[in-house]
């Protein structure tokens, strides 16, 4: 059976950002995860989870990996993460690489990334935190973004070779931009530490369009995956209801 969670930056997101973690419980699911833990109110968020019997399993690391001149900041930025996400027993944290940056080629900012999540591999297995490099995709959603292709994606985890790298792989953003979602998911499941999930076009909830979340869901769950399944859409009315729509395809 699949472990989900919800994003409340997306689903709740017009309530208090703690009272969202309430309103996950409540549409009966155990998780959430949020985006930028610097700009948020840990205490109360954590206080709400505690209430809620709720587990926080992801949050964005943080820093530009594409830059050569920021690879330091970027060891930094993921390293307060780590130290945070082991405090606060948050197990995964989301890793985007940036800008693609003029005037450097592809395999120089492909190199850098490689860097700066080798320098903080052994922290992050030390901490018991894996960290999911995410591509996105930039006929939509993030023009400029530099990792778009889970197939780079999947390279950089290999050259850093660490249990504790791996690739969030967003079905919504890898349809616009790939497609081939059940055969690269379960092809490379082993290397895959996290997934979020929203309908194609739109970023809505399952069901909402072209993809049959039935199967790719079925599919991750047959091929062995026990990470967790992130609902990361806008819903297109009724929060609770786009929940209960994801729970009927699990």
């Amino acid at each position: 059976m699949v472990n989900l969670s919800v994003c409340i930056e997306m689903v709740y997101d017009d309530d208090p950002f703690h009272e969202r973690i309430h309103r996950t419980a409540a549409a009966g699911i155990n998780a959430v995860e949020f985006w930028d833990w610097r700009e948020k109110d840990l205490d109360a968020i954590t206080t709400a989870a505690t209430e809620s019997g709720i587990e926080i399993v992801s949050c964005v690391a943080g820093g530009v990996l594409t830059d050569p001149k920021m690879a330091d900041n970027a060891v930094e930025k993921i390293s307060e993460s780590i130290q945070i996400a082991a405090e606060l027993g948050i197990p995964t944290l989301i890793a985007t690489t940036g800008p693609d940056q003029e005037g450097l080629t592809g395999e120089t900012q492909h190199e850098n990334i490689v860097d700066v999540l080798s320098r903080v591999a052994a922290d992050a297995e030390a901490a018991g935190v894996t960290i999911a490099l995410e591509p996105l995709n930039t006929k939509v959603n993030h023009p400029g973004y530099f990792l778009t292709s889970s197939d780079e994606g999947f390279a950089i985890v290999d050259a850093v070779d660490s249990p504790n790298i791996t690739l969030l792989y967003d079905v919504y953003h890898q349809q616009i931009t790939e497609g081939n979602i059940i055969q690269t998911l379960t092809e490379n499941i082993d290397r895959i530490g996290h997934v979020h999930i929203a309908d194609v076009p739109g970023r809505h909830e399952p069901g909402t369009g072209e993809l049959n979340y039935s199967n790719i869901i079925e599919a991750i769950d047959d091929a062995g995956y026990d990470g967790y399944i992130g609902c990361e859409f806008s819903p297109t009315s009724n929060p609770d209801d786009a929940i209960a729509a994801v729970l009927d395809r699990t």
